[in-house]
């Protein structure tokens, strides 16, 4: 493929959208009301196609953050706590309570689009646990999907939708991001978006570290494949204050498949045992006492669930099983009238395999291809490797300003989710130290930042004017790896196997391979140390001067060059904040075998910083406010 027959298409707006996932359709539904009063123009750009795109692309079968302020269940100060309790006590409280105080609206508009939410017989919503409430959601992704472009469409021509186009770059204007650049997967064309203001939505990070399914099941993961760390490179980048870095998820799921447990363990009330059939939870309960406050507390954080299971496993008493059978025999048997115990067992079944039929549909069929039963006999669970993320029970991303009425001190410097660069905003899984937002709050949160940023547009109507040697620069930029390919593939018989360029496949198991053996991958029980992540660190510095021979032989190939790039800077800054963390905190996600407890002074956020003039990083430590 030929580099120089790429058409240069040049879109001006004024709030660029980058993504389109569960935050980009919040933003794109908030900033289409705002920008109408304002006369403003929002582009979205999206990778896939919205209707599938992002982490709710197969489904869900649960809203999992609802509070019911309005029935008087919850407050957002319970929210806040409970958030700040599972994440060992590193969250931004502001955040959390300005996502959570805003929630429930976005919740009851999915039901007004058509989104079947499950109903008790006096019409509440069916709760799975304190904060999750159960829905249909097989076409959850696209019926949010379908809103949010409808109300892009309402701005006429001050509204454009770009799909299939994959971002790379930030575009600077010294300390303000003024828009980004990226190319079609489908055509031949370099993309550059100019804008005043722009959002960053574009998921976390998968396929970083080295993952449990090999061979044929390469690829499988619990968090969307696809989602390759394009959220952290752009902020990183453009120079922004990143936190959290070191906090990367390990979720327990159904093993090889992936499948959700949470329903097992809420709605069904089942238990994890160890291959004896003894509950860890109870027989292990002393050795949460070593993480008070955090260990002591309920629910126990997550992480530590996981510590206590990989323990079990250290001694040998794995497999560890997830049993359904019990859970529904004991469901039924607690119906005394024969009949009704019936018609309540051929529910739950149906139940259980919708639970995965609406999200996990590989579940559904290891399922059958098992000749599993879930009322007859457990299933296996295991940790799966490790995800970046902050919609859940992770927390990577961008340092950004809270709201004015709840961020307390330097948690405020402008508007609301604006990075520390100028000009460029962070929700989602882009934003960090604000986990268990989920689907809902991620919707919501692209609400907040898209509003505030349509605000930073109207207050900053000068758009400057990009030099022509800077287009170019960005385009031979993105355009590289196929320059490199079409000047030496013809040097050997098999173009993958060159001494003059790597291609992405061989890179990425490359990458995952340092971070599985150094970073305290899935490989070696999720432990590391000063020596083993100072190694890796060498190691990722081989790669990044390695990253300038990527080779792509087509539009693919171009794309997965990038995906991988991204995932390297990802695997960086992880590295070098775990390193700054000298303990450990989140026993389960990692364990710092040189640092093996929770200290006092690190009560705190480990923050770090790529300056883009220097090329050097900043370490920063931030206190909880």
């Amino acid at each position: 493929m030929n580099a120089d027959s790429f058409e240069t298409v040049v879109v001006e707006t004024d709030l660029l959208i980058l993504g389109g996932g569960m935050a980009a359709c919040g933003a794109a539904f908030e900033a289409s009301h705002w920008a109408k009063k304002h006369h403003q123009r929002v582009t979205l750009v999206d990778k896939a196609s919205m209707e599938r795109s992002g982490a709710v692309a197969m489904g869900l079968s649960a809203i999992n953050l609802y509070l019911g302020v309005s029935k008087g269940n919850n407050t957002v100060e319970d929210y806040v706590s409970y958030v700040k309790n599972d994440l060992m006590g590193i969250a931004r409280k502001d955040l959390v309570a300005n996502i959570a105080r805003h929630v429930d609206s976005s919740v009851h508009l999915f039901e007004k689009w058509g989104l079947p939410i499950w109903k008790d017989e006096e019409g509440n919503y069916v709760n799975e646990g304190r904060w999750q409430i159960m829905i249909h959601g097989e076409s959850y992704k696209n019926i949010v999907s379908e809103a949010a472009k409808n109300a892009l469409r309402e701005l006429g021509e001050d509204a454009s939708y770009y799909e299939r186009v994959f971002i790379t770059e930030p575009v600077m204007f010294g300390d303000r991001c003024i828009g980004a650049v990226g190319f079609s997967v489908r055509e031949n064309k370099f993309y550059l978006f100019k804008a005043k203001a722009v959002l960053d939505v574009m998921g976390g990070a998968v396929h970083i570290f080295r993952p449990k399914s090999v061979g044929e099941g390469l690829g499988r993961s619990w968090y969307p494949p696809f989602n390759s760390g394009a959220s952290a490179y752009f902020t990183l980048k453009a120079g922004a204050e990143m936190t959290c870095q070191e906090v990367r998820f390990v979720p327990v799921r159904f093993k090889d498949s992936y499948g959700p447990v949470g329903a097992w363990f809420l709605l069904f009330r089942s238990k994890a045992t160890n291959a004896k059939g003894e509950d860890y939870m109870e027989t292990r309960a002393a050795e949460l006492e070593k993480w008070a406050p955090y260990g002591t507390s309920k629910p126990t954080p997550a992480n530590l669930r996981n510590y206590l299971m990989l323990l079990e496993l250290e001694e040998g008493n794995g497999p560890i099983y997830m049993r359904t059978d019990e859970a529904i025999q004991k469901l039924v048997a607690e119906i005394p009238d024969e009949k009704e115990a019936r018609r309540k067992m051929k529910e739950l079944e149906s139940e259980a395999w919708e639970d995965f039929l609406d999200m996990t549909i590989s579940q559904a069929l290891n399922w059958a291809s098992h000749n599993i039963m879930p009322e007859e006999s457990p299933s296996e669970i295991s940790a799966c490797e490790p995800y970046f993320i902050s919609s859940h029970s992770g927390a990577s991303g961008a340092w950004i300003s809270g709201p004015r009425d709840l961020a307390p001190g330097e948690h405020h410097w402008g508007y609301d989710n604006m990075t520390t660069v100028k000009g460029l905003f962070a929700a989602g899984d882009a934003s960090g130290a604000s986990s268990h937002k989920f689907s809902s709050g991620s919707f919501t949160e692209g609400r907040i930042a898209a509003k505030a940023a349509i605000a930073f547009c109207v207050d900053h109507p000068d758009l400057p004017d990009l030099e022509e040697a800077q287009i170019t620069s960005l385009k031979e930029k993105v355009l590289h790896p196929l320059r490199i390919f079409e000047a030496h593939s013809g040097y050997t018989n098999d173009e993958d196997v060159n001494p003059n360029y790597i291609k992405p496949r061989m890179f990425m198991f490359r990458l995952q391979k340092i971070m599985d053996e150094y970073a305290g991958g899935a490989s070696v029980g999720f432990k590391t140390s000063e020596a083993l992540l100072t190694k890796g660190l060498e190691y990722l510095q081989f790669m990044k001067e390695d990253a300038e021979n990527l080779a792509a032989g087509d539009l693919n190939e171009l794309m997965r060059s990038w995906e991988n790039v991204h995932r390297m800077w990802q695997a960086e800054a992880h590295i070098r904040t775990v390193l700054f963390r000298e303990e450990t905190r989140w026993p389960g996600y990692y364990f710092r075998t040189d640092h093996p407890g929770m200290k006092e002074e690190w009560e705190a956020f480990a923050n770090c910083r790529w300056d883009p003039e220097t090329g050097t990083w900043e370490m920063i430590k931030r206190e909880l406010l």
